[in-house]
């Protein structure tokens, strides 16, 4: 009898574990584009905002035939507001600045884009091709603000980089060949174990 009072008791511990560190997850996206795949874990826990905008956008399909339409070696890829025409897309109300001097833009760190406004981050985000500490809150004033890391298709990154760009439509460093985002989806806690 105590030994299944001890297995059930046992049971009833790993059960509760195991939902408790579901609930505590972080949440992934999966980039899909004419490149590859790329997979993002986001940070609520660091920018709370910031991820909740994020996938806001991703819910309603907004990412779906945008592009990354500034990519610059070296430095980053950018993409999120922008369709093959490089016509705008229409977004919500910006999102605060959450950058934090603890959240840093290191290589792979993906955050929001912005204008020179602190608090003007609506769609566009970028992937930090390499430790581009300048944009970190407080070196040059209020930063970029991290919202996740590239956890996986780092390679696929890296291959946007290298990608030939020019001008267009009054932009620079435009790739000469349109990188395609097919769709951002939130990739379900289920999934990720199957």
């Amino acid at each position: 009898m105590q030994i299944v009072l001890c297995v059930t008791l046992l049971l009833g511990i790993a059960s509760s574990l195991s939902a408790q560190e579901r609930q505590n997850e972080l949440p992934q996206v999966i980039i899909e584009t004419s490149e590859g795949v790329i997979e993002v874990t986001l940070r609520p826990d660091i920018a709370p905002a910031t991820v909740e905008n994020f996938l806001t956008y991703v819910q309603n399909g907004f990412y779906e035939g945008t592009i990354f339409h500034r990519v610059i070696p070296g430095f980053m890829i950018q993409g999120g507001g922008f369709d093959e025409n490089l016509s705008r897309k229409e977004t919500g109300d910006p999102v605060r600045n959450e950058a934090k001097p603890t959240a840093k833009n290191l290589r792979g760190t993906i955050a929001m884009a912005r204008t020179s406004s602190p608090d003007s981050a609506t769609s566009q985000f970028f992937i930090n091709l390499t430790d581009n500490s300048f944009l970190d809150a407080g070196v040059r004033g209020p930063g970029y603000a991290v919202f996740g890391k590239v956890t996986g298709g780092m390679g696929v990154v890296d291959a946007i980089a290298g990608k030939q760009t020019g001008q267009s439509r009054g932009m620079a460093d435009v790739p000469n060949e349109p990188i395609v985002i097919h769709s951002v989806s939130q990739r379900k806690a289920d999934s990720a174990t199957e």
